[in-house]
């Protein structure tokens, strides 16, 4: 059987303590927010997502249960401050499958750089090439992430494998 993405396992990879600020840049399904939200729950999380059904059935899922330090923000991270949020304030950027569906990389990985505090952690996951499952194309490999997180000076902290079809990359600031 093919082993899939196990959350919790990727957030172990993580030097998290529990009143962290986090964000989950391109939250969509929102899985990571959630699992995140626990992980950080004397924190705060900010799930962003450009599409605002994606929010709302978000917030219904929080209000479902009962997790209150989610906090969603309709933005667009292709745009230069595109996550609206002030810069140097996060702990964690989570990036979760959404480079392969971005036109502007760089973009999103600057924006996450500028509104994460000194030390802290980017982590990257995305599609790897695979003949069953995920996209065909546009897929962003991790050498040309590590480019870009190099032109930014992000430091690579560990990168990993997580499941038959991603990769995980894991900077600091």
């Amino acid at each position: 059987m093919a082993d899939f993405l196990n959350i919790d396992n990727v957030l172990n990879e993580l030097d998290l303590k529990e009143n962290m600020i986090g964000a989950e840049f391109g939250c969509g399904s929102a899985i990571f927010t959630v699992a995140l939200s626990k992980k950080l729950r004397n924190g705060k999380v900010y799930a962003l997502d450009i599409q605002k059904e994606k929010l709302s059935a978000l917030r219904g899922k929080l209000a479902i249960e009962n997790i209150t330090n989610v906090y969603t923000i309709l933005c667009d991270l292709e745009a230069p401050k595109g996550s609206t949020l002030i810069s140097n304030m996060l702990d964690v950027v989570l990036i979760p499958n959404v480079l392969f569906q971005a036109e502007n990389k760089y973009v999103i990985i600057e924006e996450a750089k500028r509104v994460l505090k000194s030390g802290g952690q980017i982590l990257v996951i995305d599609w790897l090439k695979s003949d069953s499952l995920g996209p065909k194309e546009n897929l962003f490999s991790p050498d040309q992430v590590k480019k870009i997180a190099d032109e930014l000076d992000l430091k690579l902290k560990k990168e990993f494998i997580t499941g038959d079809y991603h990769y995980a990359l894991l900077f600091t600031k």
